[in-house]
């Protein structure tokens, strides 16, 4: 395999040249009044250099055909200060200023970042677990009826959040009568069924918490109510895997990929999805647990998926790149433990939440959604 250091002097100039256009703002340049009612302020954009960012970590390529998609002299790009305890769950929000979202778990907090306004608090505290449930949201997606989804940790359910309000709402809590554990990850199916996992890690004491009512960790797919009069249906896709975390669908819908984040059996699985969208067969595509037993940091957890196929998968060492085949082809390393991934700008950058900052990278592949 080669290893491909990051060469910070090219960081600024090379991001800078193939991001998105839409991340530049504008400022209002002050102008004479006048008499005439129609006139309007003139807005210029300023002449001044693009904000540049330290570059970190490095590409590790298993295989020569990663450098298509991720070619060499990629830089990786650190956008924060080491700001957050655990940083997780970033989603991209197309808006007429786009933002990105993203969470600190055990700081209870969303932060948004932005190209043109830095990184600012969101919404602190996001949940309102207790004692025994501590922590705030895990994996956010967008919501198909706008705002987002989140695994929320320390309320225990799949929430609704409108961007505009912050209201939360529940959209699903329990199992057969049962609280969930602590919702982590999410996924959307293109019949609009959610698919989430259900570790226990926000829970004080996690499998050994006296809140925990479940036996089990498991995997869901929640259909909720249709307009058409279909009623919402919570199934059980798996309650075999111990630490079940990160979820992502393929493009065509017909496998579901779960990440388990057991440093005993840090594996990754694909599922087989039938007609109904539950599995029919479930296979290992990876097993990290050698790479854990060699102290590589992190865990198998949040993932990613282009519209070509190919899988983003953070795990120890960073984030395991795969092909469209289940073949590990490069290694993306930021120096930290990496929890999570997503698309953003252009559908081209990689956003990673990297245990206390955030950081980014070009690809040549585009994201799911874009």
């Amino acid at each position: 395999m080669t290893k491909i250091s990051i060469l910070p002097a090219l960081a600024a100039s090379l991001f800078m040249m193939t991001a998105a256009c839409a991340e530049q703002s504008s400022v209002d340049a002050p102008v004479a009044k006048t008499d005439a009612p129609e006139a309007k302020p003139e807005t210029m954009v300023p002449d001044t250099a693009p904000v540049s960012y330290p570059s970190i970590g490095e590409i590790t390529y298993v295989s020569d055909a990663a450098k298509d998609i991720l070619p060499e002299g990629t830089m990786i790009e650190k956008l924060t200060e080491d700001t957050f305890r655990w940083s997780e769950g970033p989603v991209w929000v197309q808006a007429d200023a786009p933002y990105l979202l993203f969470t600190d778990v055990p700081g209870n907090t969303i932060y948004k970042w932005s190209e043109a306004t830095g990184l600012e608090t969101f919404l602190t505290p996001v949940s309102n677990g207790g004692e025994n449930s501590p922590e705030g949201a895990n994996g956010l997606i967008i919501a198909k009826n706008g705002g987002i989804l989140m695994g929320d940790h320390g309320d225990r359910a799949i929430m609704h959040l409108d961007l505009e309000t912050k209201e939360k709402t529940v959209i699903v809590d329990a199992y057969n009568g049962k609280k969930f554990n602590s919702p982590n990850d999410l996924a959307y199916g293109t019949s609009g069924a959610i698919y989430f996992s259900d570790p226990p890690y926000g829970l004080k004491g996690q499998d050994e918490s006296v809140a925990k009512e479940l036996d089990f960790n498991g995997v869901y797919r929640f259909k909720p109510e249709s307009a058409l009069g279909g009623e919402a249906k919570l199934q059980l896709v798996d309650d075999g895997l111990t630490r079940p975390n990160g979820v992502i669908l393929t493009p065509d819908n017909r496998y579901l990929y779960v990440a388990v984040s057991d440093p005993k059996a840090a594996h990754y699985y694909r599922y087989t999805l039938d007609i109904d969208g539950m599995p029919s067969k479930r296979e290992l595509i990876y097993d990290a647990t050698p790479s854990v037993e060699e102290g590589q940091p992190g865990l198998p957890d949040g993932m990613a998926m282009s519209k070509e196929g190919y899988l983003f998968a953070t795990g120890p060492g960073g984030v395991h790149v795969f092909d469209p085949e289940d073949r590990l082809i490069a290694k993306i390393s930021t120096g930290t433990a990496a929890a999570n991934c997503t698309f953003g700008d252009d559908g081209k950058t990689l956003y990673i939440t990297s245990g206390p900052f955030l950081a980014r990278l070009r690809t040549n592949v585009t994201g799911l959604g874009f």
